[in-house]
């Protein structure tokens, strides 16, 4: 019991760290001005910021194919997870618009990440839902909680089109926050 409560807290510590990554990549964003026709230049950590968030959607849904796999019966990692491969096409779209390189990403490749935070993420989240159905839906209500609060960090200074394409994903994430708390509740 006390190596469950040991890994929870472990677990916690990591999404707690993969905020604070965000935030610190957003503290040195710089202002956007305006909605204009053409690109709004980023600063380099804007477009790391960008990156990120790119990455975490892929997180998100490769955690959701896995623990899918681990809990066949269980709905609500397959109905979702096609929702996050549209937050990373989404996402992806920003990064080709913006000129983030994405080189190094193999979005078929599920469960490698590029920036190793976002590895160590996924590994955690995989480790803790494998532990009972009960375990995985509360994993998905902490990712999405956490991609909600990274999404609204990530807006601040960001241009306008992303600051849209950030609020739709924030929807999309409020939706399923939802979906894996009804599951929870069945549980």
């Amino acid at each position: 019991m006390e190596q469950n409560g040991n890994t929870r807290r472990a677990f916690l510590g990591k999404m707690v760290t993969t905020g604070i990554v965000g935030a610190t990549m957003l503290s040195t964003a710089a202002s956007a001005k305006g909605r204009t026709a053409t690109v709004t230049p980023m600063t380099n950590a804007q477009k790391d910021h960008l990156f990120f968030i790119y990455q975490e959607e892929k997180v998100a849904r490769d955690v959701y194919i896995t623990l899918g796999e681990m809990y066949p019966n269980e709905n609500t990692f397959a109905s979702i997870q096609l929702s996050e491969q549209r937050h990373i096409d989404s996402a992806r779209g920003l990064c080709t618009k913006y000129g983030v390189s994405i080189v190094g990403v193999n979005e078929s490749s599920v469960g490698n990440f590029v920036l190793p935070v976002l590895q160590e993420l996924y590994d955690t989240c995989v480790a803790e839902g494998s532990a009972s159905l009960l375990d995985a839906l509360k994993v998905g209500e902490l990712i999405e909680v956490t991609d909600i609060k990274d999404l609204e960090e990530a807006s601040v200074g960001m241009p306008s089109d992303v600051v849209n394409v950030y609020n739709n994903l924030k929807e999309g994430s409020l939706s399923h926050l939802d979906a894996f708390r009804s599951a929870i509740a069945r549980a």
